[in-house]
């Protein structure tokens, strides 16, 4: 099978409350990945503004938008421009009251080719996402554009091994993680390798489980608490790339704004899929518990 090769582009970037700023630090990076030939540009979860869901304030519901609207009109004639694809993430308003954590990617054209609404929702200290977020209803399904089958997953996804597979059985190409993580500043330096290490490897796991590379995008710097509550977030970059064996392509820094351009011969899945076949051999017949929340005994 002849190579099928695609340059895909990663933007990691501090974000505060200056929307417009954080836009144009996102476009200055799309820019400049476009010019190194990126086709496919992936930029991270709720680039638009700062992590706001360390507190439930009712009044932040504000900042969600329609889709279409200011952000996919604005990126949308990015991409026309450039000739790229775009995957944005967005707080995502669908009705009065109900709104979801959303990506959405935009066509070389600058024309909508799908979306994907973040199907895993965290609570937890820091990550109050329930409060904001319904849970997402168009399932794992790959989004088709000019540049191949995207399987687009958000954060807390990138821990569900039965996500990458559905959306690997569904002709996913490659596997994309728009993400905002980080640690705890209380936290000692032990902890926090062992969760980057969990982080970074379950990440691996989906790509060499499914034989697909894996994008990664997450956001850098620290974000205070407004409740004062917790110590805020630290988060911690590392935005990368791995192939279908896991192995690394290429990782941004812990502290500093970056743009990774990586070319992917995506014609090695084919490969390594026909050398490890995981997807032959599964065993379809015996997983009827995995529906069940647990197994009681």
């Amino acid at each position: 099978m002849p190579p099928k090769t695609l340059t895909v582009g990663l933007v990691q970037q501090a974000c505060g409350d200056d929307r417009a700023a954080n836009l144009a630090a996102s476009i200055a990076g799309i820019r400049d990945l476009a010019s190194h030939g990126a086709q496919l540009i992936l930029l991270q979860e709720l680039h638009a503004g700062p992590y706001f869901c360390q507190t439930e304030n009712p009044e932040l519901f504000d900042l969600a938008e329609s889709i279409p609207g200011p952000t996919t009109e604005e990126l949308g004639a990015v991409a026309r421009e450039l000739g790229v694809v775009l995957v944005a993430s967005l707080f995502e308003r669908r009705a009065p009251g109900l709104y979801h954590n959303t990506a959405v990617v935009l066509e070389r054209d600058g024309g909508i080719a799908g979306r994907y609404r973040k199907m895993h929702i965290p609570d937890d200290p820091g990550y109050y996402e329930k409060f904001y977020f319904a849970p997402g209803d168009l399932g794992f399904t790959p989004i088709d554009t000019s540049v191949g089958r995207l399987g687009v997953l958000v954060c807390w996804d990138q821990w569900y091994p039965e996500a990458a597979r559905l959306m690997a059985l569904a002709g996913a190409e490659l596997l994309l993680y728009p993400t905002a993580i980080g640690w705890n500043p209380a936290d000692d330096d032990e902890e926090r390798q062992r969760q980057w290490d969990a982080w970074a490897t379950v990440q691996r796991a989906h790509a060499i489980a499914n034989g697909l590379p894996v994008v990664v995008c997450n956001r850098i710097g620290f974000e205070a608490d407004p409740s004062g509550q917790t110590a805020g977030i630290q988060f911690w970059g590392t935005s990368f790339v791995v192939g279908p064996q896991g192995e690394w392509l290429a990782s941004a820094p812990t502290d500093e704004p970056a743009t990774l351009a990586v070319e992917l011969d995506l014609g090695r899945s084919e490969q390594v899929r026909r050398l490890w076949p995981y997807l032959r051999d599964r065993r379809i017949d015996a997983y009827g518990g995995l529906p069940q929340r647990y197994l009681d005994r």
